[in-house]
C-alpha cells in the first residue's frame, strides 16, 4: 500500500485541496480530502506531497524520440532510452510513432517494439505503434521522407495489419488519396484509430473522409492544407474543415512554436476542451541539449539542426518535429493559450486515452485505474513519476 497526501489532487472535475491518493496492487484504490483521511491512520509506504499538484500521468500519442534516440533506430536500448527520458517529464504513456521509410525499415520497427513490451519496465509505458505515413500528399510532406510517400496500398497494407495488426494502435494518412477511402474502412474494421495528416484535402474530402472513419486530426495547422482556390472559387482546407467539423478531434503541437498563441486561441475557441490532445510529437532531441541532430533512424535519417525550441530542417524550409516534453505542453497552454490548469492536464491524460481508448485504465485519477500519477510544483516541474504503482522517477 502507498498513499500520497497533502497533495492538489487533479481529480476529472476539480482540483482537491489538501487531497490523498492511496495505491495497492498498482491501482488506486481510494481518493478523499484532508477531512476523509482515515483516522485510525495509514498503512503502508506514505508520500507526503507538501502541497504539490497530483496529476495523472501524461499520454502522449505522438512521439518520435527523445534522449537521444528515435524509435526508428530499431534498437531495443532506443526504445527503453525514450521511455525514461519523457517519464522524466511527467508521461507515463506513449504511442511510439513512425516516420514514412523504406518498407523493409517498417518491418523491422514491428520486431523491435514487440521485444520492448516485456523488457520496458522503468519508463512510460508503451500502448500500441502509431504509423504516420507512408499514405501521405507529396505538398504536405514537411519533413517526411519523400522518397518513400505513396498512395496506399492494399497488398502492402492488408499484409502489415495481416501479421502485426495487435501491435498498431494509430495509423495516419491523407483521406484524398487514390484508395485512401478503402484505406480508412479497411483499418478501422481492424480496430484501429484513423487519423488524416499530411494532407492536400478540402472540405468535401474531410467530410467523406469522416465517413470512413477518419476522425482525428494529427497536428492541427502542420503539414495540413488551408483555403485554396481553384478556377477563382475558394474551397476550405484541412484546416478550417477540422476546426468546424464536430466529429474531428484534433492533436496539437503546444510547445508555443508549431503553434503561436494566436492559433492556440482560435482552436481553444473553435473545439470543445474534450475534442483536443496535446502531444510532443518529439524527436531525438528531446530531452538533450543538441544542436545537430537526425530526424528517423541513424542510419538513413534527416539530419536536422535544433535552434529556437524547435527542430529545423538545414535549409529552414520546413520544421522537423519538435523537442518539447510534455511538461513544456503544459505550462505553453497555461502561459500562452490562457486555459485553466485543469483544462490543459485533461488534453494530456484522459482526452488522448479516450481517443486511444484506453481510458478504462488510466488518463484520471479515478478508483479502480491504474496508478499512472505524476507530482509537479506550479511550474509545472515534475519531481516523482508514477507507473503502475511504481516510482519510476524522482527529481
Amino acid at each position: 500500500m502507498l498513499t500520497i497526501i497533502n497533495a492538489q489532487v487533479i481529480s476529472p472535475n476539480s482540483i482537491i485541496d489538501r487531497g490523498w491518493v492511496s495505491i495497492k496492487d498498482g491501482r488506486i484504490v481510494a481518493i478523499g480530502d484532508y477531512k476523509t483521511l482515515p483516522k485510525e491512520g495509514l498503512q503502508g509506504e506514505i508520500i507526503d506531497a507538501q502541497g504539490l499538484y497530483l496529476s495523472p500521468g501524461f499520454v502522449d500519442i505522438h512521439v518520435h524520440g527523445g534522449g537521444g534516440a528515435d524509435f526508428m533506430d530499431n534498437e531495443l536500448e532506443a526504445y527503453l532510452t525514450i521511455a525514461e527520458t519523457h517519464a522524466k517529464f511527467g508521461t507515463t504513456a506513449m504511442f511510439p510513432t513512425t516516420l514514412t521509410s523504406e518498407p523493409e525499415l517498417l518491418w523491422e520497427t514491428f520486431s523491435v517494439y514487440e521485444q520492448s513490451l516485456s523488457v520496458n519496465q522503468s519508463g512510460a509505458k508503451f500502448y500500441g505503434l502509431h504509423l504516420e505515413g507512408p499514405y501521405f500528399a507529396m505538398n504536405q510532406r514537411g519533413a517526411q521522407d519523400p522518397r518513400f510517400i505513396r498512395n496506399p496500398d492494399p497488398l502492402e497494407y492488408q499484409s502489415i495489419l495481416d501479421k502485426y495488426r495487435h501491435l498498431i494502435a494509430r495509423w495516419s494518412a491523407a483521406p484524398e488519396l487514390p484508395g485512401a477511402l478503402e484505406f480508412g474502412d479497411y483499418v478501422s474494421e481492424a480496430g484501429i484509430v484513423l487519423a488524416l495528416g499530411h494532407t492536400d484535402a478540402v472540405y468535401e474530402d474531410i467530410v467523406c473522409g469522416i465517413e470512413h472513419g477518419y476522425r482525428l486530426a494529427t497536428h492541427l495547422y502542420s503539414g495540413m492544407s488551408g483555403m485554396t482556390r481553384k478556377n477563382a472559387f475558394r474551397y476550405a482546407g484541412a484546416i478550417e474543415s477540422c476546426l468546424l467539423l464536430e466529429d474531428i478531434d484534433v492533436e496539437i503541437i503546444a510547445d508555443g512554436v508549431h503553434l503561436p498563441e494566436p492559433f492556440l486561441k482560435l482552436i481553444c475557441k473553435n473545439k470543445r476542451k474534450d475534442q483536443i490532445v496535446l502531444i510532443t510529437d518529439a524527436m531525438r532531441g528531446a530531452g538533450t541539449s543538441d544542436r545537430e541532430s537526425i530526424l528517423g533512424s541513424k542510419q538513413n535519417g534527416t539530419p536536422v539542426i535544433i535552434e529556437d525550441g524547435v527542430a529545423k530542417l538545414p535549409d529552414l524550409t520546413s520544421f522537423a518535429g519538435s523537442v518539447a516534453t510534455a511538461d513544456r505542453l503544459i505550462r505553453t497552454m497555461i502561459n500562452v493559450a490562457e486555459i485553466p490548469l485543469i483544462d490543459a492536464v485533461q488534453m494530456l491524460s484522459l482526452n488522448p486515452s479516450r481517443i486511444m481508448r484506453i481510458d478504462d485504465q488510466t488518463g484520471s485519477i479515478e478508483k479502480g485505474k491504474l496508478a499512472d500519477l505524476i507530482l509537479f510544483n506550479e511550474r509545472i516541474e515534475v519531481k516523482t513519476t508514477i507507473v503502475n504503482g511504481n516510482i519510476v522517477y524522482e527529481a
